[in-house]
């Protein structure tokens, strides 16, 4: 009998979101066999969540081509890269009181939901490699994208000996050494966000060192074109935000705004939320609704799987990876 996580999936997974899990996942793995790209998309606290246990693969086995992410989720790929060992985990969290809560910044550890990061052995370490590189570029009058100054920092090995998990875990890392493009957005809303911002305040550093969302949306643009000239591209998307919103606006601004023409709209639309579809959620909008902005078309395969990312993202990736 084959145990593998794939014929389970395929044998018990039947109906409602169980089933649009399969649905979205064989349509991904269709993307791929047509030669097709695929951009990944990460809110939430997924890297917290320790997603690169299977997204590091699916990057070294090419099933991700690109990567838009939050600046929380850039940065806390390398926090458990360096300080797994003392991070604390809470399962009770739900019982916490808000005394609770304060003795836990105390103890300078900040709450993720069940996972409290430690300060100083994650963001306080890192921050003294980041200042660094950034410290470089100002002194050289260069400039670069929040993850091309993360890139640096790994793959000069300067932290291979604080690692505290085996490395193929880190999506970053693998992201790093197969050199694909990342998309951060936003990316001041996040710690090294702060930290860099702190240090603009205090005249060490200047702000146009870092390039910004707007960079990135001109980065992102000339990729697509590149990319999308013979085959297509699709949107996976985990969570809802400026991680997915900001990404896939791309190709209604080179249609609309630019006036190009046979500008392709994504090939494949997937999104993994537990977002309610009313209210003017954007995020909990309905994959049609999107034809009407010029991202998606009638014929694009669309699903929406209403559940927990932190449950369905490794459950897919491991069916594309055959697991």
């Amino acid at each position: 009998m084959n145990h593998s996580i794939s014929n389970f999936i395929e044998n018990h997974y039947k109906h409602f979101n169980a089933a649009s899990l399969v649905d979205s996942a064989k349509a991904y793995k269709q993307q791929i066999l047509q030669g097709n790209k695929m951009m990944i998309t990460l809110a939430g606290a997924m890297s917290t969540a320790e997603i690169g246990k299977s997204l590091a693969e699916m990057i070294r086995q090419d099933k991700v081509h690109i990567i838009s992410c939050t600046g929380a989720n850039l940065e806390e790929d390398v926090f458990n890269l360096v300080a797994h060992n003392s991070y604390k985990r809470i399962p009770n969290y739900r019982d916490l009181s808000a005394k609770d809560e304060a003795i836990l910044l105390e103890q300078h550890y900040n709450r993720v939901t069940d996972t409290c990061i430690p300060e100083e052995e994650a963001m306080r370490n890192i921050e003294e490699h980041l200042f660094d590189v950034w410290q470089k570029a100002d002194d050289e009058g260069k400039s670069h994208f929040p993850h091309e100054y993360f890139y640096k920092i790994l793959l000069s090995g300067e932290l291979k000996e604080k690692y505290q998990i085996d490395p193929k875990d880190s999506w970053l890392l693998a992201a790093a050494e197969k050199n694909i493009p990342i998309v951060v957005p936003g990316w001041e809303d996040s710690t090294c966000g702060n930290f860099f911002a702190s240090y603009v305040y205090t005249g060490m550093l200047q702000s146009n060192i870092i390039k910004s969302g707007i960079e990135y949306m001109v980065y992102l643009s000339d990729w697509y074109l590149k990319n999308s000239k013979n085959n297509g591209i699709g949107f996976f998307q985990i969570g809802g935000g400026i991680a997915g919103d900001f990404p896939i606006c791309v190709v209604p601004m080179l249609h609309q705004d630019l006036e190009y023409d046979n500008v392709p709209v994504w090939s494949y639309f997937s999104q993994i939320s537990d977002s309610t579809t009313s209210y003017g959620s954007y995020s909990g909008a309905v994959p049609n609704e999107k034809i009407t902005w010029g991202k998606l078309s009638v014929d694009t395969p669309k699903f929406i799987i209403e559940s927990d990312a932190s449950i369905v993202a490794p459950l897919i990736f491991a069916y594309i990876l055959g697991w």
